[in-house]
């Protein structure tokens, strides 16, 4: 008796240090969330300098977001540019991952570049946007010299045109995160038992074939990690698109993306329909993650 008297004084230091947690979860995310939820089924917004509402609606908010058309076309502008962005990010980071975790190759100042590539990561979004859209602006930098070289004859409007606005915007965060991604893999592949790789020498193995055999395989779990992560950080693709296109969304709303969608409704004060819209993208971010944490295979248990 007095030994569980005991486990339950010191039981109890464990959930006064989970206090701060819960209070902070509870005043910042759940309350937040509940109150979200709420106000997506009521009509509040202003119309000119009149306050309309808050009257209840029920699920006309969510009729009007899926009815309008507009919440599918920037969904697929969301999407096209995530996968701009993560498929040569993923391969990039496996690369350099495979380089700077083998021994066989002993790199030298590899320490020096892995906080290279993590460097961008530091920097504010913002200001990589404003740098990109000097560097690309019709008389930035990046045209004067394609015009000099005579690649072009006159200014090519890299903002204007689809392809390389969304690929701009791609490219930045590419850039901004792969380090981030890299340090993630390659934290991986240094905790494989070394002993694979040993023996798989013996046997004759090539790299490719050791990369492919025992190194993808045993990176899964951090692979579906980085995969979910990604994806949501996509679907919260907001501050470089915003600054790039001073929230326009331009060329023909080809860049305007979900969470600039939602930033209109909030300038405009009408909190229903940016509540309906919240409460739809929880709902995607989380049949994403599902889809992919399926699809992945990683939540077979081993008999």
């Amino acid at each position: 008796m007095k030994k569980n008297a005991k486990a339950v004084r010191y039981n109890k230091w464990g959930y006064i240090f989970l206090i701060p947690f819960i209070v902070v979860f509870v005043v910042f995310q759940l309350i937040p969330l509940v109150t979200t939820i709420y106000n997506s089924f009521f009509e509040n917004y202003m119309s000119g300098l009149t306050q309309v509402g808050p009257n209840f609606v029920g699920m006309e908010n969510y009729k009007k977001l899926f009815t309008g058309g507009d919440v599918w076309i920037y969904a697929k502008n969301t999407m096209v540019m995530w996968i701009l962005c993560f498929i040569p990010q993923i391969l990039l980071s496996l690369l350099l991952g495979a380089w700077f975790s083998d021994v066989q190759l002993k790199l030298k100042g590899s320490r020096f570049f892995k906080t290279v590539i993590y460097l961008p990561n530091l920097i504010m979004a913002s200001a990589f946007a404003m740098l990109f859209f000097t560097l690309f602006s019709d008389g930035g930098p990046i045209n004067s010299m394609l015009m000099q070289i005579g690649f072009i004859d006159t200014p090519y409007k890299f903002l204007s045109n689809t392809g390389s606005a969304r690929g701009l915007i791609a490219f930045m965060n590419c850039l901004m995160w792969f380090g981030n991604t890299t340090i993630l893999l390659m934290a991986g592949m240094m905790g494989i038992d070394t002993s694979l790789f040993e023996a798989a020498e013996v046997d004759g193995a090539t790299s490719t074939q050791v990369f492919f055999k025992i190194t993808l395989p045993l990176l899964r779990p951090i692979l579906v990690y980085v995969m979910i992560t990604s994806l949501l950080g996509g679907l919260q693709l907001f501050d470089v698109p915003q600054i790039l296109t001073n929230g326009t969304g331009d060329p023909m709303r080809t860049t305007m993306t979900l969470i600039m969608f939602l930033n209109k409704h909030l300038y405009s004060k009408n909190y229903g329909m940016a509540g309906a819209l919240s409460v739809i993208l929880f709902i995607i971010s989380a049949i994403l993650s599902f889809i992919v944490f399926k699809v992945t295979g990683n939540d077979k248990r081993k008999g």
